[in-house]
């Protein structure tokens, strides 16, 4: 995977933004970032006033976008893993950890197949309440459409998770699918050992077209 690049909003009167400057440029020279761009806001406030950009420093690093100062390690490890499904989940969950989930419901209206990313939330039992119910507003703004479908598999092996609440999250979201392939995985859960995810299986079964 290709190195990814950098965008750096700073202003001249910026007591951190040096710091993050010259972080930025030591992971450009080690490789770690394809390459960087820095503008001054002061100079160039179009720039921020197009990205909503209020406040600096501000780093894009791909798709990954970080307001107030990180480390070098910081920015090295959302650097090593940008692009990956696995950053992006990290991505979205510091988001709806932070309450930002305006921003992550517009990235994936941009970019559909990004939802993806959201599926290792549902299946983190450390994710906080606050946490997985993001995830779900997430998922259920795709009711019903190819992009929810496409991942009725990964949706499938959730709804055979160790943990009941992943269970029943699953179950609820195979629903949405609007799919009646996902009955399979349904009709095995109406006999689970949890009463709340046999009660979400049925309603979701009832929700879906017949098998044909």
């Amino acid at each position: 995977m290709s190195a990814p690049d950098a965008l750096l909003l700073l202003s001249t009167h910026c007591p951190h933004c040096p710091a993050v400057l010259a972080a930025l440029a030591d992971l450009l020279k080690q490789g770690t970032l394809g390459r960087l761009e820095a503008v001054n806001l002061e100079q160039h406030p179009e720039v921020g006033q197009a990205l909503g950009v209020r406040s600096v420093p501000w780093v894009r690093i791909g798709r990954i976008e970080l307001a107030g100062v990180h480390t070098k390690a910081e920015l090295a490890e959302w650097a090593a893993k940008a692009d990956s499904e696995e950053g992006l989940a990290d991505y979205f969950h510091m988001l709806l950890k932070q309450g930002q989930l305006p921003r992550a419901q517009a990235m994936i209206e941009a970019e559909p197949a990004l939802l993806a990313a959201v599926l290792p939330i549902v299946g983190n039992v450390d994710a906080s309440l606050n946490v997985r119910l993001g995830a779900g507003v997430l998922l259920e703004t795709f009711a019903g459409s190819d992009t929810l479908r496409t991942l009725l598999p990964q949706l499938g092996t959730l709804s055979q998770h160790a943990d009941a609440r992943v269970r029943a999250d699953a179950c609820h979201y195979l629903g949405l699918t609007g799919e009646a392939a996902a009955r399979p995985w349904l009709d095995a859960r109406t006999t689970d050992d949890d009463a709340d995810v046999r009660e979400i299986a049925a309603e979701s079964l009832d929700r879906l077209p017949p098998e044909t």
